[in-house]
């Protein structure tokens, strides 16, 4: 399978390269690697190549854990689709270096963008690379393998 590295901008607030990749990828389904976006097909179509799984395994690594799960909901919940770090401290309950730290690694994975702003730093979700990790993880909804629904669910 050949694969293809899209960068994602890294000028503040810019996605042009996510948004690229969306639209050259999204029939394939993508994976969001922490340099760029890699395309690929979605997991149940074929399986993914080393350097594919490779990038995958870095996203979800950077996804795998709770402050940033609940970082990307803030952020993506927050008034305007953006927040500055000094309104995810007290939610999270975390330290100011703490959280951006873990925003950090959100940037880092292509999922997040930043825009200084003075002295503050506003984050915004890259609707993008979200998509394109929801369709490299997607199932397929053939009816031959349709199956009780209750035992494949994720619980929250």
């Amino acid at each position: 399978m050949a694969t293809s590295t899209l960068p994602i901008a890294s000028t503040p607030r810019t996605t042009a390269g996510a948004t690229a990749c969306a639209a050259a990828g999204t029939a394939a389904g993508t994976a969001v690697g922490a340099q760029g976006v890699a395309c690929c097909a979605p997991l149940a179509r074929q399986p993914l190549n080393a350097e594919d799984a490779a990038a995958l395994a870095r996203t979800l690594k950077a996804i795998a854990d709770p402050a940033r799960l609940r970082l990307l909901s803030l952020v993506a919940a927050h008034e305007g689709g953006e927040a500055c770090v000094c309104d995810l401290i007290e939610p999270l309950g975390l330290s100011q270096p703490t959280v951006s730290h873990h925003l950090k690694v959100l940037v880092e994975a292509g999922l997040l963008t930043r825009d200084k702003r003075g002295v503050w730093a506003y984050y915004a979700l890259v609707p993008a690379a979200m998509n394109a990790l929801a369709a490299v993880l997607s199932a397929p909804t053939h009816p031959a393998s349709s199956q009780d629904m209750t035992s494949s669910r994720v619980t929250c």
